[in-house]
């Protein structure tokens, strides 16, 4: 099959089967394509729809974003994970106002110099938002790249990558690219999954990897490893202004959110020491589970009810009432946490 042959198959199944109604497609402007292809990394469709939706709603422009106070644009975040992308986000808005007018610029390296935007998320906002003839290597277009020129090895080692990007580049047609690139996601995303559909993919006549019988061995899988486990101690301090929430350090694990405080000291005499709060009363909660990337970790809770007035204030902490106050970013395990607690009356 020809390259020329490889792009009118795709297309031609895009017209027919492919996506044409999701929220950041209606416009398709460089602004809502930028918004949606970060929340996609790492993320389902569905579940980036929703979030989407709030954060258009809130930030209509890149204007509206570069001028929201970060705390903002994190609870909106909240529960999508990986916060540096949302920090991100901030930043480059920031840049596109002071810098390019609030404009994306016109050429792909401009783009990708841009804060928090790969080359993959530069070629999409370019080739979907402006049609521009840019290749695209997200998961999906991975799997389906290896697949049908059968290429082995775990895409995440960089030489199979530069070859799935040699690939990506010579497939991309110089007209309609958009087009191409959103139905090579579709493909990636409905028919070549990981439980394939061959009979209903446009490409199933040039496939190699079907050729051989071998579908299921690519894209080569991640070498394994084990994950290392972690745990760590997490404060529910109640009085009646709330819950103790601290802000995390700016790098890091969930680097800038409200969390929960963490200690592995005695609750009463870290409260005592760090706070200057005394604690009547504490009670183990049951653990919960989260999964990072490259380790799992064990929350223990331990509830601590503040004895007398509460007098703290500072930057670091701040006193949030569950079901009555805005909720600011916090991570997915902690907002667990608290939804568990009656509001504070």
């Amino acid at each position: 099959m020809s390259t020329n042959e490889f792009a009118s198959r795709v297309i031609q199944w895009f017209e027919r089967n492919g996506r044409h109604d999701l929220p950041w497609q209606h416009p398709a402007t460089p602004y809502r394509v930028w918004i949606s292809e970060v929340m996609l990394q790492q993320t389902q469709v569905t579940t980036v729809i929703p979030y989407f939706e709030r954060f258009i709603d809130r930030f209509p422009d890149v204007q509206a974003l570069a001028r929201a106070p970060l705390d903002e644009v994190l609870s909106l975040w909240a529960g999508l994970g990986y916060y540096a992308r949302a920090r991100n986000l901030h930043r480059c808005a920031r840049v596109l106002v002071d810098e390019h007018r609030g404009e994306f610029p016109a050429s792909l390296e401009a783009v990708m110099a841009l804060p928090g935007i790969g080359r993959s998320t530069a070629g999409a906002i370019l080739s979907l938002s402006r049609g521009e003839p840019h290749a695209i290597l997200d998961g999906n277009v991975k799997r389906v790249l290896a697949r049908y020129f059968a290429v082995p090895g775990w895409p995440g080692r960089a030489s199979v990558e530069r070859r799935l990007w040699a690939l990506s580049e010579s497939v991309t047609p110089s007209v309609r690219a958009g087009e191409f690139n959103q139905a090579m996601m579709d493909l990636g995303a409905t028919v070549c999954t990981r439980q394939p559909a061959c009979h209903a993919c446009p490409l199933e006549p040039g496939c190699q990897a079907l050729a051989q019988g071998a579908v299921g061995d690519y894209p080569g899988r991640r070498p394994r490893r084990d994950k290392p486990h972690r745990q760590t101690t997490m404060l529910i301090i109640q009085s009646d202004r709330g819950v103790l929430l601290e802000r995390r350090p700016a790098t890091g694990i969930w680097a800038g959110l409200w969390s929960l405080p963490e200690t592995d000291d005695r609750p009463a005499r870290w409260a005592a020491k760090r706070l200057g709060l005394t604690l009547e009363a504490t009670r183990a909660g049951e653990a919960i589970h989260h999964q990072f990337t490259h380790f799992s970790l064990a929350i223990a809770p331990v509830y601590c009810r503040v004895a007398g007035a509460v007098a703290l204030r500072d930057d670091r902490h701040l006193w949030y009432n569950p079901g009555v106050d805005e909720p600011p970013g916090m991570p997915a395990p902690v907002q667990r946490l608290l939804k568990t607690l009656e509001p504070t009356p």
